[in-house]
């Protein structure tokens, strides 16, 4: 049986689906890779965007929120913002938990350039952290 990780945000629309979508690259064969949110505010075409300019298209993956009863089979559940953090359904002692907090690339301000760079620096955060855990794990 495949073991399965579970990234949880707020709206899984940016974070989550980027951090799905590295997952699914970086993670083989031996696990399921998901995501969810408190809610689901949709897929962010930006995060699309972003993702494709390494290669990856998670246009297909969906913005959904949280399935309580895979949440309870997951082996792993990290959660990528605060909110997720502290709305986060309490979990069995099987599920192991971990947080990044990782900024909103949809709040980013500024000039259209600015905002840009933001959703880069994010999925470059996302990318470089999901390389690690899974040479740790």
């Amino acid at each position: 049986m495949k073991k399965i990780i579970y990234f949880l945000c707020t709206g899984n629309s940016c974070r989550s689906q980027m951090a799905e979508g590295f997952a699914k690259k970086y993670s083989g064969d031996e696990w399921d890779v998901f995501s969810a949110g408190i809610e689901a505010h949709g897929m962010n075409p930006q995060a699309v965007r972003v993702m494709k300019e390494v290669g990856i298209d998670i246009s297909t993956q969906k913005s959904e929120m949280i399935d309580f009863e895979l949440l309870q089979q997951a082996t792993i559940v990290i959660t990528l913002c605060g909110d997720a953090q502290d709305k986060c359904p309490t979990l069995p002692p099987t599920v192991t938990c971990y947080h990044w907090g990782v900024n909103d690339p949809a709040k980013a301000q500024g000039t259209a350039e600015q905002k840009w760079l933001v959703f880069q620096e994010v999925r470059d955060t996302i990318e470089k952290k999901l390389i690690e855990f899974f040479n740790n794990i």
